[in-house]
């Protein structure tokens, strides 16, 4: 019986260290699976944004909280193979399923009616990983493909929020020449916690962001 014990023991005591050692491995990978900027944000960027911009405190530093990509239908609200491109174009390029956005003011020109009829527009919201995988692929991979491209606006508002706009889907690789038959453009909103024009154009620079030069 005693022997019996020890052995139940010992095996307890194996199957502890196999559970530890699987949490430990679990936890690296987890670690290497972190998307490029935010690790690059944690690492290196926060430091160098509180230095630059001279801030006392680590907790002012700018931080992107959520990326909003979205796209307007407007007249062709009710064509039903343009809104079916929209959808998936927001789905293929984000990982997301969105979501569609009734009309908020009744517009008599276009037939709109507050709250009412067919959505006037479809959005995704990425916050955490899946945000910074987007950016990093729009970044370095998207804008290099827009034609004649000569660097993004500088579109601030007062909260230090960014928008850019895309006139076709087609700068994305997700996006197939059958996606491409029927083109729409994006608009991608940067919501950015403590910014400021200064501060969020700094953030968005040292992530790769290409600003026009300013004057042009």
């Amino acid at each position: 019986m005693a022997e019996k014990k020890t052995a139940a023991k010992t095996t307890t005591k194996a199957d502890a260290r196999s559970t530890k050692t699987d949490a430990k491995s679990a936890k690296k990978v987890e670690a290497k699976a972190q998307p490029r900027l935010k690790a690059l944000y944690n690492s290196e960027l926060k430091a160098k944004l509180m230095k630059e911009l001279g801030l006392k405190n680590i907790s002012q530093v700018p931080e992107l909280v959520k990326v909003v990509v979205s796209s307007g239908v407007g007249k062709k609200r009710e064509d039903k193979r343009f809104t079916e491109t929209v959808t998936l174009t927001l789905a293929k390029i984000t990982g997301q399923a969105p979501t569609s956005r009734l009309a908020k003011k009744s517009i008599a020109t276009f037939k709109i009616r507050k709250g009412m009829g067919a959505p006037v527009g479809y959005l995704v919201t990425l916050r955490n990983d899946k945000m910074y995988e987007f950016v990093d692929r729009l970044i370095n991979v998207a804008l290099p493909h827009v034609r004649d491209f000569h660097g993004v606006a500088r579109n601030f508002d007062k909260q230090g929020n960014y928008n850019l706009g895309l006139k076709e889907q087609t700068v994305f690789p997700e996006i197939t020449f059958e996606d491409a038959s029927v083109l729409h453009g994006l608009e991608i909103t940067f919501i950015i916690k403590n910014g400021s024009k200064e501060g969020s154009l700094k953030l968005l620079e040292l992530f790769g962001m290409p600003f026009e030069r300013e004057g042009k």
